[in-house]
């Protein structure tokens, strides 16, 4: 894809530019107990979400507005991506439990809007579909807020796009996470770029009435011009939404940060991305897959 005239010009970081983080990624600590109540109640329930295994940075606020993002089928990985902090390991079979306690979750926080997500279960038939359309009846039983589901790549049980499809969620997000490239030293030997793009176009052919989403992570050494190239394909692969934040590693084994994006980049690829078309845009340093979900569903 050419570049547009007057573009901004990314700067290049140099091995030996420092690693601070710069102004605009740090964060006051929320004020209040409802972060609390939000933690015991996850707690009491045995739930994982999402926030804390991945160390997000906005756990605190998300939890103070009382809302999370929950991880079923265990906290242990059967990946080890090089972005990520949960665990590489054997993972339990799944908890039969578990989707009654997400709804039960979802109902006692008054959420209406209920992301969610899991870990890739590569030793699953199923990739864990089965698990998740439980949960999405549960919570439909339960409640009656939208609900979202941020998926596995179930790459090796294809298969599973037909369960997701029926169990039909209002969205279906898979990240991207990044370019092409990049996708082995990212996302390791399994993922495949190609497929992520075919997953999403089966499921808005299998029910249009399925909003898909995928998200990038921007930070990791891509170029201007393989993001645009990434959003060109996931717009021909039909996908509706879109978030783009700032990578930060999660912990001392993840990847390095190739370089801090500044707030008018993320406000320029997200002005680019609506021209491509996509309905929803959410662009910034904090932007992250289930970042104020709601907000991008009801406008």
């Amino acid at each position: 894809m050419n570049a547009s005239p007057g573009r901004l010009e990314l700067p290049v970081l140099s091995p030996d530019a420092p690693r601070r983080l710069p102004r605009w990624l740090k964060r006051r600590v929320p004020k209040g107990n409802a972060n609390h109540f939000t933690s015991r109640l996850l707690d009491e329930l045995r739930l994982e979400t999402v926030c804390d295994n991945a160390r997000c940075p906005n756990r605190m606020e998300c939890y103070s507005q009382k809302t999370a993002t929950f991880m079923i089928l265990g906290n242990i990985c059967t990946r080890s991506c090089g972005f990520c902090a949960v665990h590489r390991g054997k993972p339990q079979p799944p908890d039969a439990a578990e989707p009654d306690r997400v709804a039960e979750a979802a109902s006692r926080l008054g959420l209406k809007h209920v992301v969610i997500t899991s870990v890739t279960r590569d030793d699953l038939e199923d990739g864990g579909a089965e698990h998740f359309a439980k949960c999405v009846e549960a919570v439909r039983r339960r409640t009656e807020a939208s609900v979202e589901i941020l998926t596995p790549d179930f790459v090796r049980q294809r298969h599973a796009v037909g369960i997701l499809i029926a169990a039909a969620p209002e969205i279906f997000n898979h990240n991207t996470e990044t370019v092409p490239r990049l996708y082995r030293r990212v996302r390791g030997p399994k993922a495949d770029y190609r497929w992520t793009l075919e997953l999403l176009r089966q499921v808005g052919a299998g029910d249009p009435r399925i909003r898909t989403k995928s998200g990038l992570m921007l930070g990791l050494g891509e170029t201007r011009d393989e993001v645009l190239e990434t959003l060109a394909d996931l717009r021909d692969a039909g996908c509706e939404f879109l978030t783009i934040g700032q990578y930060l590693p999660p912990d001392a084994r993840s990847l390095p940060v190739d370089r801090y994006v500044t707030p008018e980049e993320f406000d320029e690829f997200g002005r680019l991305a609506k021209s491509l078309g996509f309905s929803k845009v959410a662009s910034g340093p904090f932007v992250r897959s289930s970042y104020h979900a709601r907000e991008m569903v009801e406008g």
